[in-house]
């Protein structure tokens, strides 16, 4: 199954995504650039920034 299958099933559950979880479950390096696929398939993806403890920030995806 491609990522972007992987990762549209598991938004459509739900769930919420962020870089490191794509890389745990699904082997994703580019994140971005699948989200980017999806939405240019008409996907609504929603991205929200979250603050980190160490005041880094990190993308979090999930369906609208």
């Amino acid at each position: 199954m491609s990522q972007n299958k992987q990762i549209a099933d598991y938004l459509n559950k739900g769930k919420k995504l962020t870089t490191l979880d794509a890389l745990n479950k699904f082997g994703c390096f580019r994140l971005a650039a699948r989200i980017a696929d999806l939405r240019n398939n008409g996907m609504s993806i929603v991205t929200k920034t979250i603050k980190l403890d160490n005041n880094k920030q990190i993308a979090q995806y999930s369906i609208k």
